[in-house]
Formats: C-alpha cells, structure tokens, sequence
C-alpha cells in the first residue's frame, strides 16, 4: 500500500529479543493501519549502531514522517540514530521503559543535548532496567517530558503490559500535538505566500 510523502506513521522499535505476540508493541501495531516495525537481524545481542542503523534503513525504505514508540533497548538505538543521522523523518517518540546505556556501557554514545524530536520518556518507579532517578535524568537531558508511570515493573508482558490502553492515548497525544505543529507551519507558509 503506497502512502503519501507528507503522511504521519508509526515506527514500532522494539528492545532486546524483539516484542512477542503478546506484548503492548505488538498489539498497538495491529491497531494501527500503516504502523511499520524494526527489525532486527539479531535480537539477542544489543548493539547500538547495527539497530540504530536498522531504524534509519526502515525509515528510508518507506519513507514519509514517523512518531516512533520505542521499548527498553529500543530507546536507546533511536536515541544513537538521532547522533548518527539527526533522524530525518522522526517527528516525536515515545520511549517507554528505557533500558540504562551504563549496562550496555553505551552512554558516551547517546545524546547529551535535547533530541532533534518532540519526545515522552515513560517510566516506572520500581523498572529492574532503569532506576527512576536515572529516567528522571536522561529525561532532562533529552528535553522529553518525563511520565510517571508509578511501580509497573519494564512495562512488558512480564509486568502485565499486553494490552495497553493508556500507552496508546499517549502515543494519540503525540501524533495530535505533530499533527498541530504541522497545521500551524502550513499556515504560516500560506500566509507568508500570501503577504509576498
């Protein structure tokens, strides 16, 4: 199925041994009509610049604008894939469940400045992947706005998260506030022609 150049989809970016039938990813991509997902050659093995590669090889495949919903390690491959390419066609994320780049002795390698996109990091209080102190921090740090998500474990089947209803009213608030700026820069180009 062709889509339009300008049109907006979702980039699915799942973490280490991908995202199984059951988990939250995988049930909003079949909710989702045009949702597309990273794959990966190699699950098992995390390796920031081979998957951060993969997301920039899938984005340009299909190309168009993207709001990414990434998971655990895929939050910190599309973070390497803004330092490597300042991820054209990524219009905002929603990074659920960061896992610590410290345990996969990567952080040098992720931005240290606000990523080139609008962006939600999505915590919980009690993630054996992350602290919230240290989701708190890569928060600031990225300029994402930090959510809360209270003591819900990674945020993955194993923690209850197949279904998951509020994470996909987070992503519809993501998609509607690109969808906004898109509208506003439109008509501020129309009126621009317009006055010339």
């Amino acid at each position: 199925m062709a889509y339009h150049v300008d049109a907006l989809r979702v980039l699915i970016v799942p973490g280490l041994h991908g995202s199984g039938a059951g988990h939250w990813q995988s049930w909003l991509q079949g909710r989702l009509r045009g949702a597309v997902r990273v794959e990966q050659d190699d699950w098992d093995h995390a390796e920031p610049d081979a998957w951060a590669a993969r997301i920039g090889e899938t984005i340009a495949r299909h190309g168009g604008s993207w709001v990414a919903v990434a998971h655990s390690f895929g939050c910190i491959a599309l973070a390497r894939h803004a330092v490597l390419t300042g991820a054209p066609g990524v219009a905002a994320a929603l990074l659920v469940a960061p896992a610590e780049p410290a345990r996969f002795g990567c952080a040098a390698l992720l931005p240290q400045t606000a990523l080139p996109f609008r962006s939600q990091l999505v915590a919980s209080r009690n993630d054996p992947w992350m602290s919230f102190d240290s989701a708190r921090s890569w928060a600031r740090c990225w300029g994402s706005e930090l959510f809360d998500l209270g003591e819900a474990g990674h945020i993955n089947c194993d923690s209850g998260f197949g279904p998951w209803p509020r994470g996909a009213r987070l992503l519809q608030r993501q998609l509607q506030a690109v969808e906004r700026r898109r509208r506003l820069q439109r008509a501020g180009a129309l009126e621009l022609r317009h006055a010339v």
